[in-house]
């Protein structure tokens, strides 16, 4: 079942480039993050990871949704293409400031609960929803790392609103100064993560939570999700300031050195000295 063989679910997301709309449940609808580049977050596609939440939380034939990634990847990250554009250009800067707010602030305000599915590499960008999920499910092969210092930015997107609240304060500064990988049983056992599976049972597990969420009480089960991402939004000003720092950070030189060094395969070779 699919966007354009039930009718029921017109046009809604026939727009839609790089994110694959299916139907696995008659209430679940599956967003899979699919571009052929490992998932990357390219231009398009972060622009779609900001709308779709609207769309779906205003699809009344909606009661839960899954989110994943397409074959053995979650996502790669920001794309290096879409990356070099926000470094050289102001204007691409400011709309993709714009999107990364938008995906934050619009997945934690889609009324209707969202399960992740995440195997395989899981990074920066990619993560974001992956990790904001109501429900997030990992994979053990799953390898998740925010990367953002990695590149020579702040780690801004999702990482300053939720890591703290799931994992703690220690652990995330760890893993979010740092960059080292978790893996799937590794963010379970910190609390990144909801649950962890066999990379086999991954999709039939996020399809059986999410299932059963559309089969719940959907006013229930949508004003405790409500309210329990007041968390989120009293962090709100934890993650404006992570995300202003990060867009700040491209309009300096350790990220056009950490881009440069992705590039080159090489590791980076960021400026010794920094007036802060």
């Amino acid at each position: 079942m699919n966007a354009t063989t039930n009718g029921k679910h017109h046009d809604r997301y026939a727009n839609y480039q790089r994110l694959r709309i299916d139907w696995p449940h008659e209430r679940v609808i599956r967003v899979t993050m699919a571009n052929g580049k490992m998932n990357s977050a390219d231009a398009p596609m972060h622009a779609e990871l900001g709308q779709i939440w609207r769309d779906i939380d205003a699809d009344l034939a909606v009661s839960a949704a899954i989110f994943t990634g397409a074959g053995e990847v979650f996502s790669a990250g920001g794309d290096f293409a879409m990356i070099g554009d926000i470094i050289a250009n102001h204007d691409t800067r400011l709309r993709n400031w714009k999107e990364a707010k938008d995906i934050v602030y619009n997945i934690i305000n889609c009324s209707k609960p969202v399960v992740s599915a995440i195997r395989g590499p899981a990074v920066g960008a990619g993560l974001v929803c992956g990790i904001l999920a109501d429900i997030s499910i990992a994979s053990k092969t799953a390898r998740i790392i925010d990367g953002h210092t990695k590149l020579g930015v702040a780690a801004g997107d999702h990482a300053a609103i939720v890591w703290p609240l799931l994992c703690g304060m220690a652990k995330a500064k760890y893993y979010l100064l740092l960059c080292d990988q978790l893996s799937g049983e590794e963010a379970e056992r910190i609390g990144l993560v909801s649950m962890c599976v066999e990379d086999a049972d991954l999709d039939a597990k996020a399809l059986e939570v999410a299932t059963r969420l559309a089969n719940g009480p959907q006013s229930a089960i949508r004003w405790t999700k409500y309210s329990l991402n007041n968390w989120l939004r009293q962090a709100g000003p934890a993650f404006d300031a992570s995300l202003a720092l990060e867009f700040l950070g491209f309009t300096g030189p350790e990220v056009k050195e950490g881009l440069q060094a992705y590039l080159d395969k090489r590791k980076p070779a960021f400026p010794p000295n920094c007036p802060l």
